[in-house]
């Protein structure tokens, strides 16, 4: 019998002693299944493990790579780094990159064999079983959606296969794909922890809550609504995109931060499970992200992610609000970097930004922009979000950052209501409403009253591309949007800067052509994969 790859890797807890043995979720001296579901810490433990199927997104190859690299935010400052295979068109299903299909498939085993057991177990009070349930199907779910956005239409996995089992399965579309995941979010948002963080107490502070099954619920209908996946433009998809996200607005358990702690949002050192946080990965305390991101000048930091003039450019003027390629809008490109919004200096490091107290140089020859340095910025511009400049690292250098991968903040979900009641609606109240609250923020002012639904179209997605930069959005939104030929298949920019005595001359210039075709909108199936399944499981168009 044919075995496919999709439930191959997924066979290790029950297929035989060693496998089982192997998979080390409680503390590796469990010698039989059932002293799993015999033990309300053994049990709990085993959900406990299927978290760590929740990615962190920081650092893809341990080298620093990031997806933004792979999209027009950033480039790598790394060349030869993999990510590049996203750009250049050598990426297929015999070289892929971030491909995470056995290890989903891996965690939704183990998701599905939690659902199956947890009900007879021996978790106490029994009431907490249904919590937990709750929290499995969430991340049933959230598993199912990340496959779903790589590879469109895949397998369903909704119950724990055996090795007995015909693997060799045909894919579902990616409407039924999206059914079950609602079906799963609606399951989690009545069973699990009631409200959002701030109603979890310490113990279980982080774990999945009302509103984290929600936000992806939202997410996942917007997905499904949008061109990709929509491609007849059903209105009724947009508007209950709309709904879902407009459910987690009205429960108010959430908030926006104020730009001064706007930076801390991923800083759980100072700022954990703040009320912009719907749903994070786990924490652990590390100070890789500065070592890999941080300029070069600063102890022998690699400065990986490289913002592109593009993303640049997408940061309005602060005063008028308007874009910059607006001759009303007050810009100056002889002093480009003045009064613009102010998360472009709260998302990146440009020439003349400080970092942990001193002046960055990205001017050519600078102590930031040195050709003799591998690592120097390609573009004359680093990543400032995520990094905490109190954070130390080189020889020596003790770990002291606390930071999660967030999946779900409320900025985005604000984003997502505008999104699909613009599609639904036009530019109704709550479209301007939902914008202006992120734009307010920052002391940004309100869009202009009289837009069209295609001109807020055009500013809904400047504003995701500036609001969520680096936080693996613009990878996949420009994709959902069916814009990739027009915004990923063109040449990348950066900025040279000259000094002269005091004075900065800046002119653009060309860093990198990058290539986007039809077939990248979906991940390749690796051909591992096909190879398992050659009855059912078939290659993505195209590759």
């Amino acid at each position: 019998m044919k075995k496919t790859i999709l439930f191959l890797l997924l066979i290790s807890l029950i297929a035989c002693k060693d496998d089982y043995l192997s998979f080390n979720y409680t503390d590796g001296n469990i010698r039989d299944e059932a002293d799993i579901w015999n033990s309300d810490r053994n049990a709990r433990g085993f959900l406990s493990n299927v978290y760590f199927g929740i990615f962190n997104r920081y650092n893809l190859d341990g080298n620093g790579s990031m997806l933004s690299q792979a999209s027009d935010e950033a480039l790598n400052s790394n060349l030869s780094s993999n990510i590049n295979v996203f750009n250049n068109d050598t990426w297929g299903s015999l070289r892929t990159n971030d491909d995470q299909y056995a290890n989903l498939y891996d965690y939704l085993r183990r998701a599905n064999i939690f659902l199956e057991k947890s009900s007879g177990s021996a978790i106490s009070p029994a009431s907490d079983i249904r919590i937990l349930r709750g929290e499995a199907f969430f991340l049933r779910a959230m598993f199912h959606f990340e496959l779903m956005r790589r590879y469109g239409p895949i397998v369903l996995a909704t119950r724990s296969y055996t090795i007995s089992d015909d693997l060799d399965l045909p894919r579902n579309s990616v409407e039924e794909v999206v059914a079950h995941i609602v079906r799963d979010c609606d399951s989690a948002s009545v069973m699990a922890r009631a409200g959002g963080l701030v109603d979890q107490s310490a113990g279980v502070k982080g774990s999945v809550s009302q509103t984290a099954a929600l936000a992806l619920k939202a997410r996942t209908l917007l997905y499904a609504a949008s061109p990709l996946n929509n491609p007849a433009g059903d209105v009724t998809k947009w508007q209950r995109a709309a709904d879902a996200s407009r459910a987690i607005i009205a429960l108010n358990k959430h908030s926006l931060l104020t730009q001064a702690n706007l930076p801390n949002l991923w800083n759980y050192g100072t700022l954990a499970y703040n009320s912009e946080v719907i749903f994070a990965s786990q924490t652990d305390n590390n100070n890789t992200l500065e070592l890999n991101n941080a300029p070069i000048s600063f102890d022998g930091a690699r400065g990986r992610t490289n913002p592109t003039q593009e993303l640049v450019d997408a940061f309005n003027m602060r005063t008028s609000g308007k874009p910059i390629t607006d001759p009303t809008s007050g810009y100056d490109p002889n002093n480009p970097y003045n009064n613009r919004d102010p998360r472009l200096d709260l998302f990146i490091i440009r020439n003349n930004s400080t970092f942990k107290g001193r002046a960055v140089e990205t001017f050519e020859g600078g102590r930031d922009n040195l050709p003799t340095n591998l690592n120097s910025t390609k573009t004359g511009y680093y990543m400032q979000k995520f990094t905490i400049q109190t954070a130390f690292w080189g020889v020596g250098a003790a770990i002291n950052v606390r930071r999660p991968w967030v999946l779900f903040r409320y900025a985005e979900v604000l984003l997502n209501h505008a999104e699909a009641l613009n599609e639904a609606q036009g530019p109704v109240a709550d479209v301007y409403s939902s914008v202006n609250q992120i734009r307010a923020r920052v002391g940004m002012p309100a869009l202009p009253a009289g837009l069209n639904k295609d001109q807020m179209r055009e500013r809904i997605q400047r504003e995701r591309q500036v609001e969520l930069c680096f936080e693996d959005h613009r990878f996949y939104d420009v994709r959902r949007w069916k814009l990739g030929e027009q915004l990923f298949n063109r040449t990348v920019s950066g900025m040279k800067i000259t000094k002269t005595g005091t004075t900065f001359t800046y002119t653009r210039f060309s860093v990198e052509n990058r290539i986007f075709n039809e077939k990248m909108y979906r991940f390749p199936i690796p051909q591992a994969e096909l190879n398992r399944a050659p009855k059912n499981l078939k290659q993505n168009a195209g590759w």
